[in-house]
């Protein structure tokens, strides 16, 4: 068995590499002419990206961008979390588990589907309101900083929920109890006492919300660019996808910026989660969460949440699968259903480009997934069970990557694989997504572990088991909840990821959600729909079929124990 300072030190050396190594080669790059002349000292890179006249604007688009969605994800998760934990609506645990499924829609196909709807030319919804109400001009325009706020909420609101809801369902019936017996109403009591001691809570949702969106590339390329509405993440692509040339220069002196931007609400963020203690609450076993009786207004409100729930999930996979079906975009009609084929589901199938991005795809969701989880079981074992300076080292690396936008730290990669025989390789891909979306491992697999108590091995190991037959027979079996979990929530986000994608993604090393992007500029919406169609299809059936494995070993060894 490896050592456990030994086994430390080498999971430092390989996270740190993961994490500190594209950060610093973006630094470096940043003071670059270019590729070819690589550690030649200059700024000018960092005076041409921040004398560009079109910054400030673009800056702005991105404040309001990101604030925006935060305060339209915040204020809906919000009300979802209120309805799902504190009423009697009905249905409402069925609703707490819509409010977290769109996790599993693929971002770039959630844009889409809302450029399918609104788009002012030829938008299914602003067709048939322009139909009904005899209207000449259409009512909405995706394409404009209000839909790109509207998308990315959306999107955004699951993050937003999980935050807020736990907070929410401990909050004490005493506090609201003690502000009705003083004559408040069950408003006042809400806007005074509830939302006050939730403040942590949802300062952490919004802020965590501005650096998701500030990460974000599908909304802005997808629904932003067509209407030449920038923000910073598009300003950056621009940089290294357009002209004779790409400036990868001056996109990692744009890219310092938002890097600095997210590391710091990062920091906020954590800070605000470490001091919610002062907010606690719940001190007592006597503690219950009070339901309020909404009487007449129980299903008013229940339609309501289920809209919501209607326009996260279903509309946006009926409009894919719709379009896929008919030839061009149309309203649908007695006319768009005689014409509905899976002629765009041939070509899909038929094109090469096409099957060897859904080839890359689940190759790297598969591959990458499970190799992402055997790192994350041993960063895990470490971080919780080997108590020591180094492994709090360790941890503070494992999750830095998590406050990186993915199209700067796909410019950092560049610029070092450039220099390696990996550039151009889905090894780059691989090691891309792996650093980016190991937290997500980490996670699942440390609370794991934090449930293993230590007295489990020692009792194996007092009966004669060596440390190897205790992880097979002991630790292993316990671990599959978070070895599931871990891999799920990596393969999902290696299939759809987009961000890091377009910036290391080169011929012959396409992947799906490029490939998306691609069909959406070209405005093949019947091909992207099928593409996107057979995307979740997949997610989907990974995620089925990992969790029926996992469930059906845990009890294969429960049996044989």
């Amino acid at each position: 068995m490896i050592r456990k300072p030994t086994l430390t030190t080498t999971l430092i050396t390989i996270v740190g590499f993961l994490t500190v190594c594209p950060v610093v080669m973006l630094l470096f790059g940043s003071f670059s002419e270019g590729f070819g002349s690589f550690g030649q000292f200059t700024t000018a890179k960092y005076i041409a990206a921040y004398t560009d006249p079109a910054l400030l604007e673009i800056l702005w688009n991105t404040v309001i961008f990101t604030f925006g969605s935060a305060a339209l994800a915040t204020g809906l998760a919000l009300f979802l979390a209120y309805m799902n934990t504190r009423t009697n609506i009905p249905f409402k645990g069925l609703f707490g588990v819509i409010s977290i499924v769109p996790m599993m829609i693929p971002h770039i196909l959630f844009a889409v589907s809302w450029a399918l709807l609104l788009n002012p030319s030829n938008g299914i919804l602003n067709r048939l309101l322009m139909d009904v109400f005899q209207l000449s001009s259409a009512p909405f325009n995706v394409y404009s900083l209000g839909g790109m706020i509207l998308v990315e909420g959306l999107l955004d609101l699951p993050i937003a929920y999980l935050i807020i809801a736990p907070a929410m369902s401990a909050f004490d019936i005493a506090l609201e109890e003690s502000s009705k017996v003083c004559g408040a109403s069950t408003l006042r009591t809400l806007m005074r006492v509830t939302l006050p001691v939730l403040r942590p809570a949802i300062l952490a949702s919004a802020i965590l919300v501005v650096v998701r969106s500030l990460a974000s590339f599908a909304v802005p390329s997808v629904v932003g660019m067509p209407g030449r509405i920038y923000v910073l993440a598009t300003h950056i692509y621009r940089s290294i996808s357009t002209g004779f040339s790409a400036d990868y220069g001056k996109a990692a002196a744009l890219g310092m910026s938002a890097l600095a931007a997210s590391i710091t609400l990062i920091y906020l963020y954590r800070y605000l989660t470490a001091e919610s203690g002062k907010f606690v609450t719940i001190s007592s076993r006597g503690f219950k969460p009070s339901l309020i009786d909404l009487k007449g207004k129980r299903y008013p409100f229940f339609a309501v949440v289920g809209l919501v729930s209607f326009v996260l999930i279903v509309l946006p996979v009926v409009v894919l699968f719709y379009t896929s079906l008919v030839p061009y975009s149309m309203v649908p009609s007695a006319k768009a259903f005689s014409m509905m084929s899976f002629k765009h589901w041939i070509d899909v199938l038929k094109d090469p480009i096409s099957v060897l991005s859904l080839k890359n795809s689940l190759t790297l969701g598969v591959f990458g997934a499970t190799l992402g989880v055997a790192l994350a079981i041993l960063i895990a074992y470490v971080i919780v069970k080997v108590r020591t300076p180094a492994a709090g080292i360790l941890e503070s690396l494992s999750f830095l990557s998590f406050s990186f936008p993915g199209i700067v730290i796909g410019v950092g990669f560049m610029w070092f694989f450039v220099r390696t025989p990996l550039y151009s390789t889905m090894w780059a891909l691989l090691i891309g997504y792996i650093a980016t979306y190991l937290p997500y491992g980490i996670r699942p697999l440390s609370s794991a572990f934090i449930q293993i108590h230590s007295h489990l091995e020692e009792s194996s190991r007092v009966c004669g088991a060596s440390s190897f037959q205790t992880l097979r027979k002991i630790v292993i079996p316990l671990l599959i909840p978070g070895i599931v979990s871990g891999w799920i929530l990596m393969a999902t986000m290696f299939l759809r990821e987009l961000t890091l994608s377009v910036v290391l993604s080169r011929p012959g090393t396409e992947v799906l959600a490029v490939q998306i992007l691609r069909y959406a500029e070209d405005g093949l919406w019947g091909k992207l729909s099928a593409l996107g169609i057979i995307m979740i299809g997949i997610s989907s059936t990974l995620v089925l079929g990992v969790t029926y494995l996992g469930r059906r070993f845990s009890r294969v060894e429960v049996v044989d124990r």
